[in-house]
């Protein structure tokens, strides 16, 4: 497993400390710089320690108590530091979604991998194959939506010469006009039929993601969930799950419906094996000042907890062309704006460090390089001075940084957080 506290520190990691350069992310992180007065150079985005480490409990603590694995998404972060804090939380593995993020995962240790995709690239299962071969200890679990793609998997893994079987999971489709996933029980039973005749293929599960459900709401949400529990329950009876495996997986669960999934499979019958609830949502560990923020579950259920918002960009004012007008040297190369745009929070003032809410700022708009701000009659704010941002939409936040602070409350940065998109 590659040692990420060893690696030294360059100019590829923007927004680090220039005088920082040669030493090692674990000499960096040892020396426990001051964010705001430590050499970082703006834009820079920071992750709280304290958000982090509450969202990790609380997932944590939500799973136990509802009876679920939890296979968080990586997709979100593509953070290694955080896949095994993820692991230390009790998590069963970590969901990919492409075989580069498997290639990752195992490259850092990943034991158990579920793949919410179809492979049917042969060069992937080829490598998959030989992974598989290696490590006795290693679990994987993929998608299989298609008679075609299980005919292609079984071509590709024989063709390989794999000698361990490629553990599948049929993805039932959300509903007409969703996004992948076999669309209807009949279809379900031909690809399952065609991975019983598939040697290398061994079919343990069901699966899918229910926030593809058009016009998704509870209603049709539970109804899709009670969906793909009877199909297991249908293919249980049947006799199609292979007895060897141990457990049948039955999967689902984004960011946004995990409660529905928990309501649901919590009536899941006693079947032939024991059943691996499999939860699989990715955006908790940092959560976001937007998207998430309205969509999480623990809106609906406020008993439950509720999550932290963990980013925050900081970038600094750079032109104050009007009383109305400001900008910033955060942009599209810095900030997630694919769902919303940046929220302005707080300003750090330059001449006293004083830190302040962002009242009567808005973010109107990103170019490459720059952040727009709309600034209301009596809001103060000076070029030099820090505004802090937060983000809505995690997966497109982590993607636009290499290395990130993790920062405690006082502006401590205790560590680093690497990213392999």
């Amino acid at each position: 497993m590659p040692d990420l506290a060893s690696e030294r520190v360059d100019h590829r990691f923007k927004g680090l400390p220039p005088d920082a350069e040669g030493l090692t992310v674990g000499e960096l992180a040892a020396e426990r710089r001051n964010l705001f007065t430590g050499g970082f150079t703006t834009p820079v985005l920071a992750l709280s320690a304290e958000s982090v480490e509450h969202n990790l409990r609380l997932l944590e603590e939500y799973a136990r108590r509802h009876g679920l694995a939890f296979a968080p998404h990586g997709k979100t972060s593509m953070a290694p530091r955080l896949f095994e804090r993820q692991l230390e939380h009790g998590a069963w593995g970590i969901t990919a979604a492409v075989p580069h993020q498997a290639r990752v995962y195992r490259a850092h240790g990943i034991a158990r991998i579920f793949l919410a995709n179809e492979l049917v690239d042969a060069v992937a299962l080829r490598w998959l194959a030989a992974e598989l071969d290696a490590d006795p200890g290693f679990r994987f679990v993929c998608y299989v939506d298609s008679v075609r793609g299980a005919e292609l998997m079984d071509e590709a893994l024989r063709a390989a010469g794999a000698s361990r079987p490629v553990d599948v999971v049929v993805e039932l489709g959300a509903g007409e006009g969703a996004r992948t996933g076999v669309r209807t029980e009949a279809e379900c039973a031909a690809v399952a039929d065609a991975v019983a005749a598939a040697g290398t293929l061994r079919l343990v599960g069901v699966a899918g993601y229910e926030g593809e459900v058009p016009a998704a709401d509870p209603e049709r949400v539970r109804a899709w969930l009670r969906r793909l529990v009877a199909l297991a329950a249908d293919f249980d009876k049947a006799g199609r799950f292979d007895p060897a495996a141990g457990e049948i997986v039955v999967s689902a669960g984004g960011s946004a419906w995990f409660d529905t999934v928990a309501e649901v499979f919590a009536e899941i019958p006693d079947l032939s094996l024991p059943v691996l609830k499999l939860l699989r949502s990715g955006a908790y560990v940092s959560h976001d000042d937007g998207h998430y923020r309205t969509l999480t579950p623990f809106n609906r259920v406020p008993a439950e907890g509720a999550l932290r918002p963990a980013f925050r960009l900081w970038s600094q004012v750079v032109s104050r062309p009007t009383p109305e007008q400001a900008f910033t040297n955060a942009g599209k190369r810095d900030a997630a704006y694919d769902l919303h745009l940046p929220e302005a929070q707080v300003v750090r003032d330059a001449r006293t460090g004083a830190l302040r809410p962002a009242e009567g700022i808005e973010v109107t708009g990103l170019s490459d390089q720059h952040a727009w701000l709309r600034t209301a009659a009596g809001a103060h704010l000076e070029v030099g001075d820090w505004v802090g941002m937060g983000l809505s939409h995690p997966c497109t936040a982590f993607d636009k940084w290499q290395l990130i602070p993790l920062v405690e409350a006082d502006g401590t940065v205790v560590d680093y957080v690497r990213t392999f998109f």
